[in-house]
């Protein structure tokens, strides 16, 4: 082989001259986004500082809108008045129009349509930052959903958390305190579970791992939808379709059941169960991703983002239980030197 005998594919070549002129463009985005807000600011227009980083978060998109739900999901690591301000975030985009909708599912199913559904509704059921969600009806009469992942959402999430990173980075390395906080690990982390719920065969699995969770754990008054397999890609998901109402809506929620309290209670013992006994467990529980179905039970729903906990992990807290129920002081500091605690 000549020292100059390289191989070029030049698919990958468009591909990276693509992310490259994409990622450019994005930044400039984001620059012309803070630039708006700065100059908002100095002609007067002085909200206070959390209502105004939500708003900036929120004009910025998807990967903000996610930073923003995870502030307002940490307490313990940003100030009070930031995480109630950033619990007014929602994940509530304009929705893409039909057409590419319908031209994403032709590329990714990869037959013709009308084969595999009778219909589908034109009108979304919801656009969030990273999916659309339509409502559709098979061949053979199910009802299924279909999770449309929006375009360029992976490339614009990997470029602005890379920007992040770097920014947070260089931030440590010029401000001792910012290196304390770990700032870059932390985005470090966003980003991967992120980029995995970008993935929507993982999402496919973990949904399938979790109904077998609940019929192993005989636990027959929670639900997941089934997955259609044939018809899941890592951009589209279907699904079967559930019928009732999300838990935050206490008084429809009476027209399904007599006790909600109760209803309340089988969620939540649901998902304490599967911290014990899955091997995941669906870390963005809360009321918007549970469901009272029309035939009583709860219904869990969006399975992106999940977290795991270590076999030994559990087993040192087991230890640390018994320890404090034993009053075992050896014990205790073994297990709680095994989760990790100093």
């Amino acid at each position: 082989m000549g020292l100059f005998d390289f191989k070029f594919d030049l698919d990958d070549i468009q591909h990276s001259l693509e992310s490259t002129v994409k990622g450019a463009f994005r930044i400039a985005e984001t620059a012309g986004t803070l630039a708006g807000t700065g100059l908002s600011w100095v002609l007067g227009n002085r909200p206070p500082a959390p209502a105004l980083m939500r708003s900036t978060f929120e004009k910025l998109g998807s990967t903000y809108i996610k930073l923003g739900q995870f502030i307002a999901s940490s307490p313990s690591l940003f100030p009070a008045e930031y995480v109630e301000e950033f619990q007014k975030c929602l994940d509530q985009t304009e929705p893409l129009p039909y057409k590419t909708i319908r031209e994403i599912l032709v590329r990714e199913l990869g037959h013709n349509l009308s084969e595999i559904f009778e219909s589908i509704e034109e009108r979304p059921l919801a656009s969030a930052s990273i999916a659309q969600v339509h409502g559709a009806r098979l061949k053979n009469g199910i009802d299924v959903v279909l999770k449309v992942q929006k375009p360029g959402v992976d490339d614009i999430l990997l470029t602005d958390l890379n920007f992040l990173f770097v920014a947070a980075r260089v931030m440590e390395m010029i401000a001792p305190g910012f290196a304390r906080t770990s700032l870059s690990g932390i985005i470090d982390d966003i980003q991967k579970t992120m980029m995995e719920e970008c993935d929507f065969l993982r999402e496919a699995r973990n949904i399938k791992e979790f109904q077998r969770f609940l019929e192993e754990s005989n636990i027959r008054e929670a639900a997941t939808p089934k997955v259609y397999d044939q018809y899941t890609t890592r951009h589209v998901l279907t699904m079967e379709r559930f019928y009732g109402v999300p838990l935050t809506d206490l008084e429809s929620i009476r027209k399904y059941t007599n006790n909600p309290e109760l209803t309340l209670i089988t969620a939540l013992n649901t998902w304490f169960a599967s911290l014990m006994l899955c091997n995941f467990f669906h870390a963005d529980v809360h009321a918007g991703n549970l469901m009272v179905l029309d035939d009583g039970r709860v219904g869990f729903i969006d399975f992106g983002i999940v977290g795991r906990i270590r076999k030994n992990t559990w087993e040192a807290m087991n230890k640390l239980m018994e320890g404090m129920a034993n009053e075992d002081f050896q014990l205790m500091a073994e297990s709680m030197a095994g989760i990790g605690a100093t």
